[in-house]
């Protein structure tokens, strides 16, 4: 390591998973998915549910081939969008408690983030266009990837857009599925329990809520866990 390279357990940037965990977003995703079913006579069961969340869109929707329904995956994969970005513009998406306070700490101490989601990069720029702007210095988005989460892929292209060494990202999801990929890519892995149980997810710590976490109570935290 040279002088200028910063120490493993410093914190040099922060990467974002979206649906779940910087917006309240799966609610509408499940009903966008359960109305697909529907029409095929099919119910949305809790194994399935589990494995739509922090899913690639692609592999969704080749699962929901699997069940039986009859279209194209890219043509699933389009009312999915649609259905969730006519939900963002109508503004019946929250944001999750405490992420927005976490961002804006970050950006005044000068902690670059990325978001890496698996949703797509219209999506993608829809939610980072609210956002002030230099919110986040690179997007990684799901049709941007050969490979999805929990492949390790898109944690380390956003480790690498950023400049940054993977080990010394912190990376914050709400899923299993994501979480293994960012622990596989090499971050600090934390999950904030939104939905689905984390208890046997490959983090480094589960949180209940990022509410009253700032960049120095993270740096702290990846100090401790790195």
């Amino acid at each position: 390591m040279n002088a200028l390279t910063p120490p493993a357990q410093n914190l040099s940037a922060v990467l974002w998973d979206l649906d779940g965990t910087l917006i309240d977003s799966e609610p509408a995703w499940l009903e966008a998915e359960t109305a697909m079913l529907a029409r095929y006579g099919l119910e949305m069961s809790p194994e399935t549910q589990r494995l739509m969340i922090g899913s690639g869109l692609w592999e969704a929707a080749e699962h929901f081939r699997q069940l039986g329904v009859t279209m194209s995956a890219d043509d699933i994969v389009a009312e999915w969008v649609a259905f969730a970005a006519d939900a963002i513009d109508r503004g019946r998406l929250d944001w999750r408690p405490g992420a927005l306070d976490l961002l804006a700490s970050l950006r005044a101490a000068g902690v670059p983030c990325a978001l890496v989601t698996m949703s797509v990069r219209s999506l993608a720029d829809r939610i980072a266009t609210v956002l002030p702007e230099g919110t986040f210095g690179a997007i990684v988005a799901g049709d941007e990837v050969e490979r999805a989460k929990p492949d390790p892929e898109p944690y380390l292209r956003g480790a690498e857009a950023l400049g940054v060494p993977i080990e010394q990202c912190l990376a914050i999801e709400d899923s299993p599925t994501g979480l293994r990929s960012a622990a596989a890519a090499g971050a600090v892995a934390v999950g904030v329990t939104n939905i689905v149980d984390l208890s046997e997810a490959p983090a480094h710590e589960v949180w209940s809520t990022l509410v009253g976490v700032d960049a120095g109570e993270l740096r702290t935290r990846f100090a401790r866990l790195r």
